[in-house]
């Protein structure tokens, strides 16, 4: 999607959210060039603040190809907030509903329009202790396999310290002012896997090659060294923030779920 084709409704969200976002953090991008300059593609990110979804839109904006994100139904229907969910194009998902496998059709069809759609493939933010990718789930797998179109791996550090993921104090940390660093990285490969029965195993392999290519590039960013062992999420009633463990990064990883809380 060009500039061109951009929009009224994201160049408005553009014109109320880039100078806030510009107050808060200097910015620390790279890796433009790897982001198409036209075609369908996946961008899968890391999740570790509310403000993710902000900071990142902020960066791919100026690259000229604007994404479009899976997302809780329930925003959709949030007053300001679903009015611009709603005309700038986000992909609701339903979450425990027989509509839930609708959201990778609707992403799927976007790719092949040659729009870009935006993964976290954890699903939701990340309850690593030390903020790193948790195990991933398998919707950004799924569709990357059916759709064919390159996936690009971006890495975010830096709105957490504004915005601290589950926070037990609500509160937003302007001051000293921080840096936020999002690095997008080459496609990663799959050509080895498009003519294979895209079964658990399949997805599975897919997903950790997605998790591995998102944890080196924020490696990267931080300067250290990841745990050896993905951090796996458990929910409790499928809601709270639940509990969770270390585990081997091939652990099985449920075939569904690709949206951010």
């Amino acid at each position: 999607m060009s500039r061109r084709r951009i929009g009224f409704w994201y160049r408005f969200a553009a014109f109320i959210v880039k100078p806030v976002l510009t107050t808060l953090f200097s910015r620390d991008w790279r890796g433009m060039e790897n982001i198409p300059a036209d075609g369908g593609f996946l961008t899968v990110v890391n999740h570790n603040s509310y403000l993710d979804p902000l900071s990142y839109a902020h960066f791919q904006y100026n690259t000229g190809r604007v994404p479009r994100f899976l997302a809780k139904e329930a925003l959709f229907k949030k007053g300001l907030v679903g009015t611009f969910m709603r005309n700038t194009g986000q992909i609701p998902v339903y979450r425990e509903s027989s509509d839930a496998a609708g959201a990778f059709r609707a992403a799927v069809e976007a790719v092949r329009r040659g729009e870009c759609v935006a993964f976290y493939p954890e699903a939701t933010l990340t309850r690593d202790p030390d903020l790193w990718p948790m195990q991933g789930k398998t919707g950004a797998a799924r569709v990357a396999l059916l759709s064919r179109a390159p996936v690009i791996p971006v890495a975010q550090w830096g709105a957490h310290e504004v915005m601290p993921p589950y926070a037990k104090e609500k509160r937003v940390r302007i001051f000293p002012r921080k840096t936020l660093t999002v690095v997008a990285g080459p496609p990663v490969d799959f050509s080895d896997l498009y003519d294979l029965e895209p079964n658990a195993e399949v997805l599975l392999a897919a997903t950790e090659r997605i998790m591995d290519a998102i944890t080196a590039l924020l490696a990267e960013v931080r300067g250290e060294t990841p745990p050896a062992e993905r951090y796996v999420h458990r929910r409790r009633n499928g809601r709270s923030p639940g509990t969770g463990e270390r585990n081997e990064g091939t652990a099985a990883a449920p075939a569904h779920e690709g949206d951010s809380e």
